[in-house]
């Protein structure tokens, strides 16, 4: 497992548009149909990665919670498939029909999207307001595979909250940690 960090891009960086495809039933998904009225959380994430596999329950469980409070989810695999076949998009539509996903889960190929986000990691969250301005880019707990903390999604909960009640976010954000994107 390597050890990548966030990038940390800029606060208030504005969304990047996208149309990739939806693994789970092959339709077209882009920015604007996941845009929730409260806020939109894009997360890259994969298949194998352990970090991910460690977090990928209280993940989908904070997109059912808070997709009922207005928030959009997107979960976008970017990683080179000829390398990593397990997160082809075959397996990516195995894994969201496993773990019941209620957002789409999109393979971005050409790893464009990725790149315009400035992704480092899987998991990597950019939770952006209704502005589609950017105010979280962090980890979703302190949990790690193998540290013994629990799982329970403090940070991002937190940060989804404070949208919630149009307070600030906390100043300092914790980097999300993982395994590098697997680019070609």
């Amino acid at each position: 497992m390597s050890l990548t960090p966030s990038n940390m891009i800029p606060l208030g960086t504005k969304a990047p548009d996208f149309n990739l495809i939806n693994a789970i039933d092959l339709t077209d998904v882009s920015l604007s149909d996941v845009r929730g009225p409260k806020g939109t959380l894009v997360m890259f994430i994969c298949n194998h990665c352990p970090f991910v596999i460690h977090v990928i329950e209280e993940l989908v469980h904070i997109a059912n919670e808070y997709s009922n409070k207005g928030f959009g989810f997107v979960a976008i695999n970017s990683n080179d498939i000829v390398s990593y076949p397990d997160d082809s998009p075959v397996k990516m539509q195995l894994n969201a029909i496993n773990y019941k996903f209620c957002f789409p889960y999109l393979f971005d190929e050409t790893q464009k999207t990725a790149k315009a986000y400035d992704a480092a990691c899987t998991p990597d969250f950019f939770l952006f307001d209704t502005n589609l301005e950017l105010v979280y880019r962090g980890q979703l707990d302190d949990s790690r595979p193998g540290n013994k903390k629990l799982i329970t999604g403090k940070d991002l909960r937190t940060a989804l909250d404070l949208l919630i009640k149009n307070k600030s976010q906390k100043k300092i954000q914790k980097p999300s940690i993982g395994c590098n994107i697997k680019w070609k």
